[in-house]
C-alpha cells in the first residue's frame, strides 16, 4: 500500500508514461508516442494533477525513468524531474527502467525472478536480472549492454529458477533463450510503466535515498556511444 504523495515519470522508450498517486488515489497515463515525449509530457503532468485536484507543492517526491532507454528520452525523463523539483524543493529518486519491467511481472503476475531487456539497437540489448525481496524487484550483479547471442551461463544461469523474460530485447531477438529451458518470455510487458516506478519511489524517499534536482542523473548504462559521431565528445 503506496502512502506517499508521488508523481513519477519515465519517458526512457518508445513509451511515455506518467502515474501521480495522491491521497491514496492513483491517476495513471500510458501511450506509445515515438518523438513526441518533449510536446506531450508537461500537458499530460498538468492533466493528472487537474484530475487529482493536487498542486506539484502538495507532493512528497518526484520519481524518474533514469534508463537505461533512448539517449534522447532518457535526458527528457531527467530533465523535466529536474525542472519540477528546482520549482517545488522536491526530492528525488531516480528509478531503472529495467526494474520497471521487472516490477511490472512480479505485480501482475507474480514472477520472482526476472530478466528484463530494452532493444538498445546496433545488434545488441540492455539486459539485466532482477529478483523480488520483501514485495520489491532487486538487481542481481549489474545492469549492461550486450549482443543478445552472447547471453550464456554467465548472464543466464540454468540451475537458476524458473524465470521470465520481459522487454523490447527479447521481443527483438526471442532466439537469445533457446538454450536457457527455464526461461520463458512473458510478451504482454515489452516497455517500462510508469506505475510500476510507485514502490520504488516511495521505498527510497521513506529510506532517504533521494536526491537533489542538480544531482540527478542519467543511466546510459552505454555512456559513450552517443557521441561517436562528434569529435572530441568520445
Amino acid at each position: 500500500m503506496i502512502k506517499s504523495n508521488i508523481l513519477a515519470l519515465d519517458a526512457s522508450t518508445e513509451a511515455l508514461s506518467i502515474v501521480l498517486h495522491f491521497k491514496g488515489q492513483t491517476f495513471h497515463h500510458f501511450e506509445e508516442c515515438p518523438q513526441q515525449h518533449s510536446q506531450k509530457i508537461l500537458p499530460l503532468i498538468d492533466q493528472l494533477l487537474t484530475s487529482a485536484n493536487c498542486k506539484l507543492k502538495d507532493l512528497d517526491v518526484i520519481g524518474f525513468g533514469q534508463g537505461p532507454g533512448s539517449f534522447t528520452g532518457v535526458r527528457i525523463s531527467v530533465a523535466i524531474a529536474q525542472g519540477l523539483a528546482y520549482s517545488t524543493k522536491l526530492p528525488l529518486v531516480g528509478v531503472s527502467t529495467l526494474a520497471i519491467m521487472a516490477q511490472q511481472a512480479f505485480e501482475q503476475h507474480g514472477h520472482e525472478s526476472v530478466y528484463p531487456s530494452i532493444d538498445a539497437r546496433m545488434g545488441e540489448i540492455y539486459f539485466a536480472h532482477y529478483q523480488v525481496q520483501n514485495g520489491l524487484m532487486q538487481l542481481v550483479n549489474q545492469e549492461c549492454v550486450i549482443k543478445p547471442e552472447l547471453l550464456n551461463q554467465d548472464y543466464i544461469a540454468n540451475s537458476a529458477p524458473q524465470s521470465v523474460a520481459v522487454g523490447t530485447g527479447f521481443k527483438t531477438y526471442p532466439d537469445a533463450l533457446n538454450d536457457f529451458d527455464n526461461v520463458t518470455i512473458n510478451s504482454e510487458i515489452t516497455l517500462p510503466d510508469a506505475r510500476y516506478m510507485l514502490a520504488f519511489v516511495e521505498a527510497g524517499f521513506l529510506a532517504g535515498n533521494v536526491v537533489k534536482a542538480s544531482d540527478a542523473q542519467p543511466k546510459y548504462v552505454r555512456d559513450t556511444v552517443t557521441w561517436k559521431k562528434l569529435p572530441g565528445r568520445e
